[in-house]
C-alpha cells in the first residue's frame, strides 16, 4: 500500500488524510474542445473538510484555518483542476494542489528576526562611497579660472 494514492493523501510528515475525509465531484470542463468535451466529465472538485477533520491535529487544524480563512466556505477547502484531458490526470492535479494548500498553510512560522546593528567596518564603507561620489559630482563643476 505504501506509495499508493488511494490510502490516502499525504500532506506532511505522518499527517494523510484519509481517503473518505475527501469528497470528489465531476462535471465537464468549460472552453472550447472537440466531440468529447460534451460527454465526458474531466473537471474536477476535491473537498476537505478541514473544521471538522478528526485526522488533522488540533494546533495544526488551528492555524490553517486561520491562514485559509479566506479561503474555506464553512470550514472546507475545495481545490478545482480542469487543465488535463483526462479525469485521472486531474484526479492526480487535485490532490497535489490541495496537499500543497494544506502543506504551507500548516508549515511553522519563520523565526523573528532579531535587529542588528550595522558593523563599524560597513558604516566606514558606506560614508567612504559617500564621500567619493560627493568628490565626483563635485569635480563635474565648472572650471574655476
Amino acid at each position: 500500500m505504501a506509495g499508493m494514492p488511494e490510502g490516502g493523501l499525504p500532506v506532511r510528515g505522518s499527517l494523510v488524510l484519509p481517503e473518505r475525509e475527501l469528497h470528489w465531484r465531476f462535471s465537464r470542463t468549460s472552453g472550447p474542445g472537440g466531440q468529447g468535451v460534451n460527454t465526458t466529465d474531466s473537471r474536477v472538485e476535491l473537498s476537505f473538510d478541514l473544521a471538522r477533520s478528526l485526522t488533522v491535529p488540533e494546533p495544526l487544524r488551528e492555524r490553517a484555518l486561520t491562514r485559509l480563512a479566506n479561503r474555506l466556505v464553512d470550514g472546507v477547502l475545495t481545490v478545482v483542476a480542469s487543465e488535463h484531458r483526462s479525469q485521472l490526470r486531474n484526479r492526480d492535479a487535485a490532490r497535489e494542489r490541495l496537499a500543497a494548500i494544506l502543506r504551507s498553510a500548516m508549515a511553522a512560522d519563520p523565526p523573528k528576526r532579531r535587529p542588528t546593528r550595522p558593523t563599524a567596518g560597513s558604516k566606514r564603507r558606506r560614508l567612504d562611497a559617500k564621500s567619493r561620489r560627493s568628490a565626483i559630482k563635485r569635480l563635474r563643476g565648472r572650471p574655476e579660472e
